[in-house]
Parts: C-alpha cells; structure tokens; sequence
C-alpha cells in the first residue's frame, strides 16, 4: 500500500562495517562486522517507520546514521530530497538541527549533574539562532508543559524523577529545536509497561501537534504496530520485510516475521491456544561471519539448495506480482507466502 504523503527521509544501500583487528602495537586487520549490509528506509511525512528486529540486527546503528552519529560506510540518507551524508560544518549542523533522537535509557542519557532546565535548553547554546538567550527559560517551561511535567521544577536534577518522566525530558530535549524527525531508539523498552503506554501516547500526540515524523526502533512488536504506519523487520544487517502495518501484522511473508509475530503475547486463550507457535532452531549468526546466499537460511524451515547460494531481494514476491491485495508487500524470500508451513507447535 503506496503512502500518499511525501517521502521526507529517504535511505539507500546503507552500509556501516567495523573493522576486525588483532594485536595492540601493529593493528592487523583481520575481518569486519557487518552491522548494516545494504539497508532502504523511507520515512514519509508525519508518519511513523516502525523498525523491528532482535537485538543485535543492526536496527540502533541505523538510528545513530540517521542522526550522523556514525558516518556510513556506503549509501546514501536524504532529507527532503539532499544528500546529507558527506555534509560537514554548518550544512551538517543545519540538518542535525531538524534530526533529533530520542534515546533508549532515560537513566544514562540526560546528565546527573546538570538541572532539567540546563538539559532541555542545552540544544539552544548549540544553536543560539533557535531561541533568543532571554527567551529560553520561558520555551523550557513550555517544552516542560508540553510533555506533561510541572514547569516549575526546571531547577530540579534528573534523579528527582522518575523513569517514566526523565523521558518525557528526553522528549522534550529532543523537541526543543522544533525538529522534523525525531528517531526514537527503544525509547520505552527501559520503563514499565503501565509508563510505556503513557508515553507512546504522548508521542503520538506530539506528532499531530508537531507534525512530526517518526522513526520509531523497538523489538516489541505489539508497541510498534501501535504507533506505526509502516514497519521495516530487520535482521542480521538487512531488511527483509516491509509494508504498512496492517501488511505485516496481518499478512506477513517472510517466515522470520512469521516467528516473530508468532511469538507475541495473545491476551484471549482461545485465540493463543489456536495460534500456531514458530520455534526456531540455533542461534542468531555473527555479523562477521554473514552466511551466504539468504541470511535466515540458517534458521529457516523452509531453506533450500537456492537459498544458499541465491541471496533474496527486498521486493514482491514472484506469487503476489501483479496483485492488490496486502500480501503484495516487499519481502525478502525465495519462498514468501502468507501462511506458515511447517515446523509450527501447537499451545
């Protein structure tokens, strides 16, 4: 299902490799770790990009390119149609002032030692144009309003807060510059599931009021397809899923999605109890030795000779060419289908 409204951030063939070394004086060079091996994103304006995957698929070093807290090895990231990747010294800080993120530990990511005020304000000393200097305890006690925290306890430090509220300070940190997309690293996977809800909510809100565009990373798919419009499964460096999230929630493709999904928790019995559970065998391959052909293959129920020596491209498959329905969704499979085949367990 095409989006209508126009693409704001665009990602192709993203690459991020580390490289392996051995010895401390005269550094060899022995491998590298593909941590993203090719990855295409499309943010669309005021919308969410749900991006899911297990930990370590590479989905938090896609949100610190994004963010150019890491400069890729290959591919391209455009804003509003520029390419920002090579940028450097005020084109790249112009841009990082419209792409802010959100980080996953509200604990480790605001400073002990600085007030809430210093912290929400401290984006204006960065860029001075954003808010005149008179201003700006003013604009922090409205970011302070804005996400639901008294604007009167500006001078109060992180540790008098709870989880829940120093990331609503993130939040309103990440807002200060009035930005038009926020990343949004796991920013509820550290608070209780009660607080989750809260502040997916204030999200929300935020984005209609804002007219802010998410790029929203979790491994809770019941959180993701919450607040997303479209989803991107990730695994092992690549994207092997996406589409609307009534497209992969409803009609996944990609047997990887199909466990993932499987695995949510369902709250009715009756429906748990008919629901078809994917098991999984063996463990997650290291993304310095990358297997070749298929990257799930290693894992996959329905691995084949092909999948070996044949690596899949992101796109519809073969069966669903030429189609409307909502299994007609880019996946990365040589055999792609709606329904799970084999190795399922019943509960």
């Amino acid at each position: 299902m095409a989006d209508t409204a126009e693409p704001i951030l665009e990602v192709s063939g993203l690459v991020k490799h580390y490289p392996l070394t051995r010895g401390i004086v005269l550094r060899k060079r022995i491998g590298e770790v593909r941590a993203v091996d090719g990855v295409d994103l499309t943010v669309h304006r005021g919308r969410t990009l749900g991006v899911v995957g297990e930990s370590g698929c590479g989905k938090s070093t896609v949100a610190r390119m994004l963010c150019h807290l890491e400069r890729p090895t290959a591919g391209a990231i455009r804003f509003k149609g520029e390419d920002i990747t090579a940028l450097t010294g005020r084109a790249l800080k112009a841009v990082r002032r419209n792409i802010q993120m959100v980080f996953q530990d509200p604990y480790t990511s605001l400073n002990p030692r600085m007030t809430v005020g210093d912290i929400i304000g401290e984006p204006y000393e960065i860029h001075p144009e954003a808010a005149p200097r008179g201003d700006r305890r003013r604009r922090v006690q409205e970011l302070l309003e804005v996400v639901g925290l008294n604007p009167e306890h500006l001078n109060r430090y992180p540790h008098q807060f709870s989880g829940g509220q120093r990331q609503r300070i993130g939040i309103a940190r990440g807002l200060a510059l009035r930005p038009e997309v926020i990343v949004a690293d796991e920013p509820v996977s550290a608070l209780d599931v009660s607080v989750q809800a809260q502040v997916i909510n204030l999200m929300e809100r935020l984005q209609d009021e804002f007219d802010l565009s998410y790029v929203f990373i979790a491994h809770d798919l019941s959180i993701v397809r919450h607040i997303s419009d479209r989803v991107a499964v990730m695994y092992l460096g690549r994207v092997v899923e996406t589409g609307s999230d009534t497209e992969i929630y409803d009609h996944p493709t990609h047997p990887y999605t199909q466990a993932l999904l499987s695995a949510v928790p369902v709250p009715d019995p009756e429906a748990r109890d008919r629901r078809a559970r994917i098991i999984l065998t063996g463990d997650v391959p290291s993304p310095a030795a990358v297997p070749s052909g298929c990257r799930f293959r290693t894992r996959c129920w329905k691995a084949q000779e092909r999948c070996t020596v044949e690596e899949p491209v992101l796109a519809v498959p073969a069966a669903f060419r030429g189609t409307s329905g909502p299994a007609a969704h880019d996946s990365a499979c040589h055999f792609a289908e709606t329904a799970p085949m084999a190795h399922t367990e019943s509960r």
